[in-house]
């Protein structure tokens, strides 16, 4: 997140020590410890000199309502490894569990607390004018929807920082650089013309299936959201034509 008023970049860093203590489960690609191995290379760069580091408070239930459904969230707080069984409609309802590659582990919800609460602190930073570049090296689900999990993403942590930043900004270009569509981001703001999506991520037979060139925006929101679909085999240098292209299309 970045703000381009003022002149001078001032840094903010957000991190919880606990973050990267969760455990998604064996064989499964998401791996939070690597939030830990970031830190730990910032700290030993001494890349926390040139930033001012904050702790991250923990998101409320409240504050992730701003986007996510009620049920939702009041399943995440309350779904262990212990009680699947009780919650087992609503986990296919939410699509988490066992069958799905959003799977129920030990913290989730403290989880999606902490990775939550420290986009929002950005995002407050930067309306409050105390920082030019808010960073959260936790944050970026991109994947999750308002009742529903998808792609290792449970709680959308930049809809909500969107959300917050647009009490104060008029508009907020969100730019999405993952190998992935950014589907929940876009379908978040499909429809408003206050918030503009730009993703390039491969597409094709590739998850989450979406994001095609002719996906522009419904309703007001027709022409904000901005998709570029790469294919495989894609250079550096053909990558930077395509944004710079795109930009200035």
């Amino acid at each position: 997140m970045t703000s381009i008023t003022a002149s001078k970049q001032r840094v903010s860093y957000f991190y919880q020590p606990d973050v990267g203590h969760f455990y998604y489960g064996p064989s499964h690609p998401m791996k939070p410890h690597r939030i830990k191995m970031a830190h730990h290379l910032i700290l030993s760069y001494g890349l926390y000199r040139k930033m001012e580091c904050y702790r991250s408070h923990p998101a409320s239930p409240n504050e992730m309502s701003a986007f996510h459904s009620e049920d939702y969230i009041n399943f995440l707080a309350k779904a262990t490894g212990d009680n699947l069984r009780v919650y087992g409609n609503q986990m296919q309802k939410f699509n988490v569990g066992e069958y799905t590659d959003c799977p129920v582990f030990d913290g989730l919800y403290e989880f999606t607390q902490l990775y939550t609460g420290a986009s929002l602190d950005g995002a407050v930073k930067l309306n409050r004018g105390d920082c030019d570049v808010a960073i959260n090296w936790s944050g970026g689900l991109h994947h999750a929807k308002k009742s529903e999990a998808s792609g290792f993403c449970y709680i959308n942590d930049i809809v909500l920082a969107i959300l917050e930043l647009l009490k104060v900004h008029a508009r907020v270009l969100y730019i999405d650089i993952d190998v992935h569509h950014g589907d929940g981001v876009e379908e978040a703001f499909y429809c408003t013309d206050r918030v503009m999506t730009f993703s390039l991520h491969k597409y094709g037979d590739f998850f989450p299936g979406t994001g095609h060139i002719k996906d522009t925006g419904a309703k007001e929101g027709t022409g904000f959201s901005v998709n570029a679909p790469l294919t495989s085999g894609m250079t550096d240098d053909a990558y930077e034509r395509t944004d710079i292209q795109t930009g200035h299309g």
